[in-house]
């Protein structure tokens, strides 16, 4: 097997407004869509995100109304207070501040208006 690519796909109410989002804030670009679909993608991400309308019927009839709950998107960037404190002045809502793990981990949160968790991290430098 050879993987060509990766993708992580999120089912959400308002598919128009989780990738409004990050278009805006965090420079993803549209890489397809359709009604109730779309895939953003970014050269530096190593993973596309989807974002599927909650009931479409490409999800089995199972998973249609489930909603993206009880996971974090994590992004791993170099510089995580300068990312803060661009998003701050963008007008985002940071739902966890800053702050630093005792295992070197300098991470925050913002939200997306789907309610979708995004994490920002550091790793401290392993001396």
């Amino acid at each position: 097997m050879q993987i060509t690519s990766s993708a992580v796909s999120l089912t959400v109410a308002d598919v128009d407004a989780s990738a409004s989002f990050l278009r805006e804030h965090f420079g993803f670009t549209e890489q397809m869509a359709s009604d109730g679909f779309v895939s953003l993608g970014r050269e530096d991400a190593g993973v596309n995100v989807v974002f599927l309308r909650r009931g479409i019927e490409v999800l089995p009839e199972g998973f249609r109304d489930q909603v993206a709950t009880g996971l974090i998107l994590a992004f791993v960037v170099t510089d995580v207070a300068a990312e803060e404190a661009r998003l701050r002045s963008a007008g985002v809502e940071i739902t966890m501040s800053l702050r630093e793990e005792p295992w070197g981990e300098k991470l925050f949160q913002v939200t997306d208006p789907n309610g979708v968790v995004l994490q920002l991290v550091e790793w401290a430098e392993q001396s």
